[in-house]
């Protein structure tokens, strides 16, 4: 069975009054990230080790922030014609193992939701999907609530 592990990261400033989108999901909080998509750190950076992991380039190429067509996007529609492409070369998410750093909001409380979230659009089990999240300890961009980002590590698999 053939392995490859990718690492993804993305990061985005903060706006009040502007959704926040994690994995997919709306999450209740003051402000959002300014993005040219719906600015899912989470799952730009899960997109970005999927591709990284097979060597296909970046989010950015797949995804121009410059193209019209991406304005506003929804990460997951994103997400899923990645993870067609995926399938049909043959690989399959092993597991992955994400970070969101962020000083607020707390979100211990959706983390089952966000795995649950993960794995569906991945079409794995939860139990192959770990969330964690870290504060910024009221330092830098993540902890004066500037920004909001997100590191990923993935494992595909091929059966061939």
């Amino acid at each position: 069975m053939a392995l490859r592990i990718g690492i993804g990261h993305d990061t985005h400033r903060l706006e009040a009054g502007r959704p926040l989108i994690l994995g997919g999901l709306s999450i209740p909080h003051h402000s959002g990230s300014i993005a040219h998509s719906d600015g899912d750190v989470l799952l730009h950076a899960l997109t970005d080790a999927i591709l990284g992991a097979l060597a296909w380039g970046d989010i950015g190429e797949w995804f121009p922030d410059t193209d019209p067509a991406y304005r506003g996007a929804d990460s997951q529609h994103l997400l899923q014609q990645v993870m067609r492409r995926v399938w049909q070369a043959g690989w399959t998410v092993g597991n992955t193992d994400c970070i969101v750093f962020a000083q607020h909001p707390k979100l211990s409380p959706y983390k089952e939701q966000l795995r649950h979230s993960l794995a569906t659009l991945l079409q794995i089990p939860s139990e192959q999907v770990s969330v964690k999240a870290k504060t910024g300890e009221q330092v830098g961009p993540i902890g004066r609530e500037e920004a909001i980002s997100a590191e990923v590590i993935v494992l595909l698999q091929h059966s061939a």
